[in-house]
């Protein structure tokens, strides 16, 4: 049988052992983990925009964001999860050239419009594509075309959730915060 000291000999290296093995498989695990990163991957930013009320002129295709928030929100889904919000101007330098190659303008988003219409319980959901945002006072109007869906008779509280934007088209850095160069990735 070892004696007491030896056993205390053995034990002090221990640690030393269990550090080389936690790197080692530290090491494993970083070879078998995927190659795809979120820095390798670009941010989708969605866009949010909420009306006191809402109109539609079915003649002229424009629907009309009454008393609309001068606040757009955004956000993008994982792995970045950015949001933030801009102002009404900055939102709409997202349809112009100075928003990079691939604007809103260039390429009109589709956008999912939620509508509480006076006496129905649920929301009335209708997909559209918009675009040529023009402000009037304190409303938006955008001229769409109709994807799913019918618009509805009467309005109400109104959100339209905007599609992604993505490298070529997003929120850029300074001001805004989020991104790489003029316009990408969520830093």
């Amino acid at each position: 049988m070892k004696n007491v000291s030896e056993i205390y000999k053995n034990l002090n290296h221990i640690p030393q052992v269990v550090i080389l093995a936690a790197v080692i498989l530290s090491m494993a695990a970083c070879a078998t983990t995927s190659t795809t990163s979120p820095s390798s991957e670009s941010p989708q930013l969605l866009f949010v925009q909420i009306a006191e009320d809402f109109k539609a002129d079915t003649a002229a295709k424009t629907i009309r964001l009454v008393k609309v928030n001068q606040q757009t929100l955004y956000f993008s889904d994982r792995p970045f999860r950015i949001a933030g919000h801009l102002k009404m101007d900055d939102y709409l330098e997202e349809w112009t050239a100075k928003a990079g190659k691939d604007n809103f303008g260039v390429n009109p988003p589709n956008a999912a419009l939620s509508v509480y219409e006076a006496g129905k319980h649920d929301n009335t959901l209708v997909i559209v594509e918009v675009s040529d945002p023009q402000i009037d006072g304190s409303d938006l109007i955008y001229s769409y075309k109709l994807i799913e869906g019918s618009l509805p008779a009467v309005g109400g509280p109104t959100s339209l959730f905007i599609d992604r934007i993505g490298i070529g088209g997003g929120v850029g850095p300074g001001r805004r915060g989020v991104g790489v160069g003029r316009r990408g990735p969520g830093l």
